[in-house]
């Protein structure tokens, strides 16, 4: 009798970032094990947690939810929602249900760090089992190090340290059937959690453009290897072309594994998209890097890791920080940028590094402001990328651009946007601009402006501030700090 209870108590598999049934170390381990699998996400109280959810990552974690428990129906179980601390909810469910183990991904984020931590002993003490997986990463933080034990503080080394362990096993398969418990357990309404705006809808027509969820992802890598992989090196960073995989809010979530999409990568048999498939990869390991700095560094999303930028003179203006967060900095590749990521919840990635760059030193707005407004309007707001991402564009962290690189907006738009295509996608009011001037409207004569329907300071700003002017003010205060 007691080895037939033992038998058909449950395993909880807790999805926390692995939003997917492929390839997801933890689940299949929980599938394999014989018993009963309770599959519970939990949403996290903001109180408890300084980065809390976003906005935008709110909108794609309702979808993805829904599109996961459409997912676990297939296989005979469902997804129970619960809604608190990880610590005590996880406590109640293993009272509740008489659960064996808490099996679940493990995560590189300070805040996931100290909650595996006090839930293995909260676990322990109840007489049930805790496993985190890897499974998140292609290189999880303790494999990868240097002669010394050290963790990398420079990427390239650090990327021949991952090509040396290449190619990483083959990505698990989906469980074919995931039974769940015979009881029924108690679930909260994912409408109820309310993660999708009401008033104002910004996210009207999102679900054009994105399709949150595993099935989601498997398409958008798929379209990517089809479309785009033979020249990915070549036009990635162009903002004008859809030319990028559009993969990181799937990454993000876990919906798809890196280790899949190097997989599904590595096998593609076109021969000409093999050196957009090199490129490729390696923004898949400097994701992998963001995520060991994480790790290591806890600090990284609220300190400079150099110390010397603690001392930097940083403005509190926050009529320019409106002025940039709104897209009307007189600077079209900048309000391009930000009107791209209000109306999509995504950023191309040149243009993310022009746009704080511009933040950054044109306007000396501290990196974190910038930080919080990517990390409350991307669909893929993640800690470790941009965290690791703002501080490399400030100059402030390991293996940065130097803070004397500053980028000059008007350049970076006629190199990247030659024909004002992007421009004129996002900033509307410029659409009848020549080519000519598309990227400095400043500079255009008064009855080309006329016939083109632009009227500076009026249907569009001028410049908020002049681009040497601002340079030589960075420059001035980042040889301060070096005296």
């Amino acid at each position: 009798m007691t080895r037939q209870r033992e038998s058909i108590r449950p395993i909880i598999h807790w999805f926390r970032k692995d939003l997917r049934l492929m390839d997801n170390p933890a689940l299949s381990s929980a599938a394999e094990s014989g018993h009963p699998v309770l599959a519970v996400y939990i949403l996290e109280d903001g109180d408890s947690d300084p980065w809390a959810l976003g906005g935008a990552s709110r909108w794609w974690l309702h979808h993805s939810l829904k599109a996961l428990d459409q997912s676990l129906k297939t296989l005979g179980n469902r997804l129970i929602l619960r809604r608190g601390r990880p610590q005590e909810t996880l406590r109640e469910l293993v009272t509740e249900t008489g659960a064996t183990a808490v099996y679940c991904t493990s995560l590189t984020e300070p805040l996931a760090i100290k909650i595996d931590s006090e839930l293995s002993h909260i676990l322990n003490e109840l007489g049930a089992g805790f496993q985190a997986f890897d499974g998140n990463l292609i290189f999880p933080p303790e494999s990868i190090a240097t002669k010394n034990g050290e963790p990398y503080k420079v990427f390239t080394p650090f990327y021949r340290a991952c090509l040396k362990k290449f190619p990483p096993p083959a990505p698990l398969s989906a469980p074919r059937k995931l039974p769940g418990p015979r009881e029924s357990i108690k679930s909260d309404s994912l409408d109820r959690w309310e993660l999708l705006p009401k008033k104002p809808d910004w996210s009207a027509g999102w679900l054009d453009m994105w399709m949150p969820g595993e099935q989601g992802a498997l398409s958008r890598l798929d379209l990517f290897l089809e479309q785009s992989a033979a020249e990915y090196e070549m036009r990635r960073d162009r903002p004008d072309i859809f030319g990028t995989s559009r993969l990181s809010p799937h990454l993000h979530f876990g919906e798809i594994s890196p280790r899949t999409c190097l997989h599904h990568s590595h096998t593609n048999e076109n021969p000409e998209s093999q050196d957009g498939l090199k490129s490729f990869f390696r923004q898949i390991v400097w994701r992998e890097f963001s995520h060991h700095l994480l790790y290591h560094w806890p600090t990284f999303p609220e300190k400079p890791f150099r110390p010397e930028f603690r001392r930097f003179a940083w403005a509190r203006d926050e009529e320019a920080l409106r002025s940039w967060q709104r897209g009307l900095t007189g600077y079209p590749i900048v309000d391009a940028g930000m009107r791209e990521l209000w109306a999509t919840g995504w950023m191309h990635n040149r243009v993310r590094m022009i746009v704080a760059s511009f933040l950054v030193k044109h306007l000396l707005i501290p990196w974190q402001d910038g930080a919080k407004w990517f990390w409350d309007t991307l669909v893929d707001a993640d800690l470790a990328n941009n965290s690791v991402s703002w501080q490399w564009v400030a100059g402030c962290g390991v293996d940065a651009a130097p803070f004397f690189r500053i980028f000059n907006p008007v350049l970076q738009g006629q190199k990247f946007d030659p024909e004002g295509t992007y421009v004129r996608r996002w900033v509307t009011e410029l659409t009848n601009l020549p080519d000519k001037y598309i990227h400095q409207p400043w500079a255009t004569p008064k009855d080309i402006l006329k016939d083109s329907g632009v009227s500076l300071g009026s249907n569009y700003p001028f410049a908020i501030v002049d681009h040497m002017a601002a340079r030589n003010r960075a420059l001035a205060i980042l040889k301060q700090i070096r005296s």
